[in-house]
């Protein structure tokens, strides 16, 4: 395999496990995504939610979507254990969300504006789309647990997407 860099010459791929990983997070970080927060309950009730940008679409029919969650997350137990789940796609004006649910610690659901939404799940306001999802499967993949949800209601509220690359938000081009 190999790593290429901003040049046009190819290197060869890192030798150390931390630097082969490094230089691949940063070979990943090329392909630009939209950055979501995903909210549920815990065991508890208590509201739970993180940023995540491994949000995808996986069929229409039936309809289903996958993101996934480090096994060492504060909330892997809650999101691989949960009933439903809620998927917010934020805008563009929103990087300040994105980064509340990125932290550790902090009353997360006390800095922006949320609701109880289906099945009492937490709901944030005034984003560009939402999915609430049924968890329909859990997948291995490798320091990764891949959920996959079935969508049970969705809503487009509009706005230029929150797009991160290379370690950075950006905005979108003009057309």
């Amino acid at each position: 395999m190999t790593v290429t860099s901003n040049s046009a010459a190819p290197i060869e791929t890192p030798q150390s496990p931390e630097e082969r990983s490094r230089a691949l997070r940063d070979t990943l970080g090329h392909f630009a995504t939209g950055v979501t927060v995903v909210t549920t309950l815990d065991a508890g009730g208590k509201p739970v939610g993180m940023t995540v940008n491994s949000f995808n679409s996986v069929s229409l029919d039936p309809a289903l979507i996958l993101w996934s969650i480090d096994r060492g997350s504060l909330g892997y137990a809650a999101f691989t254990e949960c009933e439903r789940f809620a998927v917010h796609v934020l805008k563009g004006d929103q990087q300040h969300v994105s980064n509340l649910f990125a932290g550790r610690g902090a009353d997360k659901f006390g800095q922006v504006k949320w609701h109880q939404g289906p099945q009492n799940i937490p709901q944030l306001d005034d984003c560009a789309a939402l999915f609430h999802c049924r968890r329909a499967q859990n997948i291995d993949g490798g320091d990764h647990t891949i959920l996959l949800g079935e969508v049970l209601e969705f809503t487009a509220g509009g706005g230029e997407p929150l797009v991160f690359h290379r370690g950075r938000y950006r905005a979108l081009a003009g057309e």
